[in-house]
């Protein structure tokens, strides 16, 4: 690493102060987890107070907004003192296009609005594979309305982040899955289509943070060679 690289790591070396929107995912939580275990400062913002149990469980301090219907001045004065974002909230199964939407593309542009205003360094956001499919405005053969409406919200959130002043990274995970965590994957703009377990995709997300690695980059993730520390040490530090 050269000395202009280390100076940039340093800027991570340290305890922050990280704000996950979604907290309550599967993803999400188990971020939280691995985050609070490096020692950070987590807050979890959940739309569901019921949910405010289970995240103080895991060590992470629960806030209860919901970003389809919060203002802007609600979101900057959560994320103030924030030295890191993570998006990875989402409308979910069942949900139809409106909440795809409201959740996948508003909430993410909200969020990314408030982070920029509060003068929150690095953001994070979970994106989706496919989205190439929909540019443009093209829908391929065979797509419901739901799942093109999805991949249109993930796309447009994407574009509006890239305009913004932060150190951002989107991250676009294969099929996730529910297996166990294997700790290898391929990660770069383009990978093979694959799947990944939840919690891998969790673990990598947990490295860029504390790394820095992956600034300002469009990244695809799945199950793969390289053991997850390694394949985020071979990105690009944040400066």
């Amino acid at each position: 690493m050269s000395t202009r690289d280390t100076c940039g790591a340093l800027r991570y070396l340290r305890k922050m102060r990280i704000v996950i929107a979604g907290a309550h995912g599967q993803i999400a939580r188990e971020l939280g987890r691995l985050l609070v275990a490096h020692d950070h400062d987590v807050a979890g913002l959940i739309r569901n107070p019921d949910q405010a149990g289970d995240l103080e469980a895991d060590g992470v301090a629960p806030v209860v907004i919901d970003l389809e219907n919060s203002i802007l001045d609600d979101v900057i004065q959560v994320l103030t003192g924030a030295d890191a974002a993570v998006f990875a909230a989402g409308a979910g199964p069942g949900s139809g296009a409106e909440r795809k939407d409201s959740v996948d593309r508003g909430a993410a542009v909200l969020l990314a609005e408030g982070a920029e205003q509060a003068g929150v360094v690095r953001f994070v956001q979970i994106s989706s594979v496919g989205l190439d499919a929909v540019r443009d405005g093209a829908r391929p053969e065979g797509l419901d309305d739901v799942m093109y409406a999805y991949l249109t919200a993930k796309l447009a959130a994407e574009e509006d982040l890239m305009t913004r002043d932060l150190d951002w990274t989107i991250l676009r995970p294969g099929r996730l899955t529910n297996d166990p965590a294997v700790g290898r994957v391929d990660l770069a703009p383009s990978v093979e289509q694959g799947s990944i377990p939840r919690h891998d995709v969790a673990a990598v997300l947990a490295e860029l943070i504390n790394s820095g690695r992956g600034s300002r980059q469009i990244l695809e993730v799945a199950s793969g060679t390289s053991n997850i520390p390694d394949a985020v040490a071979a990105l690009p530090i944040t400066l």
